[in-house]
């Protein structure tokens, strides 16, 4: 039975793995929670029938790769000794931490664990001429594979085989069920939900106000009157730099500002004719549309909020997000995973558009 759980678990979690999109999707840095019920596949040594319990674990998201959970388990099993008029029950209570590798950070994520912990391990038989009440803690390990499937941003599932080393103990002053069974290795099928509710809040993104059109020039007068003076036009100014230049991949924070210190701060400090700057965020087409516009929006409001941190005037900018609807590059038909990332880093920008209120040809 363990065996078989063992190999379907396998065979399902590495099949599914080779479908998972590698996206720069719904990694946040979220907290979340995770209750559920599991199925015991208890130890022979024990001589207990399986059984199931519960657990309640606390996760976070650290990187693009890695989880980890920490939480609480319980499980009990009746017992299965063969011996007529025993009774009682096998009973385990679990505090652990695992450390989860995610291959994917789609809404279908399967992942390897592996984890360390205590186990309280109870051994409580009944028999007409003996009692086993046994109790034992010490150390857990367990190792296992699993999956995340996340409906929406805020809630999903999980599911995991995992297998758990730990020591137990049986006696009794009769000497009828006397076993010092050492090492005990249990396999739990756990399922519980996912609430996610540590994603960052987006920051608000301010309205998008049109352009102002260049004005057109006047009309030449007849020749015999003066020359109109030289007509005004606004001017434009963009500057485009790459994500990666600004922040890891996908994340939202900062990590360099060198370029925005040495190119942008001082322009608009020292040139107070840009009225009106625009940051606006780009992604790739890698991921959810929904999930890209949400990055982008907070990447602009990032840059915003460090120029004006750097003294820039807060009305004087605008943050706005619009995702991977304008890609410089579209890099069909490349393969793989790397470089189908490398090839659209040009998609991945913050572009900051400056319009000058000073115009050619005006003095």
């Amino acid at each position: 039975m363990k065996k078989n759980i063992l190999n379907i678990a396998v065979a399902a979690t590495l099949g599914l793995a080779a479908f998972a999109v590698s996206a720069e999707d719904m990694y946040r840095g979220a907290w979340y929670a995770v209750p559920g019920v599991s199925y015991m596949d208890t130890d022979s040594d024990l001589e207990a029938d399986n059984g199931g319990g519960a657990f309640i674990k606390l996760g976070k998201e650290l990187s693009e790769h890695w989880d980890i959970q920490g939480g609480l388990g319980y499980n009990r099993a009746s017992e299965d000794t063969g011996i007529a008029g025993v009774g009682g029950r096998y009973k385990q209570t679990t505090l652990g931490v695992d450390a989860l590798y995610m291959f994917s950070r789609d809404k279908f994520r399967p992942f390897l664990l592996a984890g360390l912990g205590v186990a309280r391990n109870d051994v409580d038989y009944s028999h007409a001429t003996a009692d086993v009440d046994a109790k034992k803690t010490s150390w857990l390990a367990n190792v296992g594979l699993g999956a995340q499937y996340l409906f929406n941003d805020t809630f999903g599932l999980q599911a995991d085989v995992r297998h758990q080393w730990s020591r137990a103990k049986t006696t009794t002053d009769s000497g009828a069920f006397d076993r010092d069974t050492n090492t005990i290795g249990n396999t739990l099928l756990s399922l519980g939900g996912i609430i996610r509710f540590g994603a960052p809040a987006l920051m608000p993104v301010a309205a998008v106000e049109p352009e102002p059109a260049p004005v057109a020039p006047s009309p030449v007068v007849a020749a015999a009157e003066p020359a109109p003076a030289p007509v005004c036009v606004p001017e434009y100014e963009t500057i485009t730099i790459e994500a990666s230049k600004l922040f890891a991949f996908d994340e939202a924070k900062l990590k360099d500002t060198s370029v925005l210190d040495n190119e942008v701060v001082p322009k608009m400090k020292e040139n107070k004719i840009f009225a009106s700057v625009k940051v606006v965020g780009h992604t790739d087409k890698l991921g959810s549309e929904a999930y890209n516009q949400k990055l982008s929006e907070k990447r602009a409001n990032q840059v915003r909020d460090y120029l004006i941190a750097q003294g820039i005037e807060a009305d004087r900018l605008v943050a706005v997000g619009k995702g991977e609807l304008v890609p410089v590059v579209d890099c069909d038909g490349v393969k793989g995973r790397k470089a189908l990332i490398e090839c659209l880093a040009p998609n991945r920008r913050v572009e900051i558009e400056a319009t000058r209120s000073m115009e050619k040809g005006c003095k």
